[in-house]
């Protein structure tokens, strides 16, 4: 894995006439977890999805960078809210999916390695319908490391689980995604002071940074 750089995102955004965001300053701390927390509808999920270069029907005005001045391109993995499984395919083919569609070779062997990590050993066979919530994003995580990449985007990928399932899914990506720079979108108060080393909060006036308390051992 290539190193985890700093991030900066700076600039404001537009959907037709209406302002998204204005004046934005986000920097993300190289190797370490940034929390956006904010309300809905104030636009964290819009920064998230420019970071990873979707389109986002907005017009930016600004410039995203990577602290070592390397273009940013495939040096990014994104998990979603939804886990995003196929249904008809096994953990492990849903493990190994980037490999697939970019057309290289599944390579199996770590994706099982992962699969352990994460407690899902025995599950590697059976098909997402046969998961509970908890352990679907245990495989969304999976599938977010096997692309080894430096830079993480998480959206809110713990809000729709239980409170006992969301703190055992934050403390395994805590844990996983050490060294990695990591970007959490949430709403949740919570889940930013457990996991953060900055916290940003979002609103309709900009950006506040508030100081975190100690994250998890």
């Amino acid at each position: 894995m290539q190193g985890a750089p700093g991030i900066s995102f700076e600039g404001s955004a537009r959907l037709g006439e209406v302002p998204l965001f204005r004046n934005i300053s986000l920097q993300m701390v190289a190797g370490g977890w940034t929390c956006l927390l904010g309300a809905s509808g104030v636009g964290k999920t819009t920064i998230l999805r420019m970071i990873a270069g979707f389109d986002t029907k907005a017009r930016f005005d600004g410039r995203i960078q990577a602290s070592d001045g390397i273009a940013l391109g495939d040096r990014i993995a994104y998990m979603a809210q939804e886990d995003l499984l196929l249904p008809w395919a096994t953990v492990r083919s849903n493990v190994t999916l980037g490999a697939r569609l970019r057309g290289e070779p599944a390579d199996t062997a770590r994706a099982d390695r992962l699969l352990a990590q994460v407690g899902l050993a025995e599950q590697a066979g059976k098909k997402p319908h046969a998961l509970s919530g908890g352990q679907r994003q245990r495989v969304a995580l999976a599938r977010t490391l096997m692309e080894d990449r430096p830079v993480i985007l998480l959206d809110e990928p713990f809000s729709a689980l239980d409170a006992r399932t969301r703190s055992e899914m934050q403390d395994l990506a805590f844990d996983l995604l050490r060294g990695r720079t990591v970007l959490l979108v949430t709403h949740d108060p919570g889940e930013a002071a457990r996991l953060a080393e900055r916290i940003l909060v979002m609103s309709e006036h900009g950006l506040d940074e508030v100081p975190p308390p100690s994250s998890p051992a």
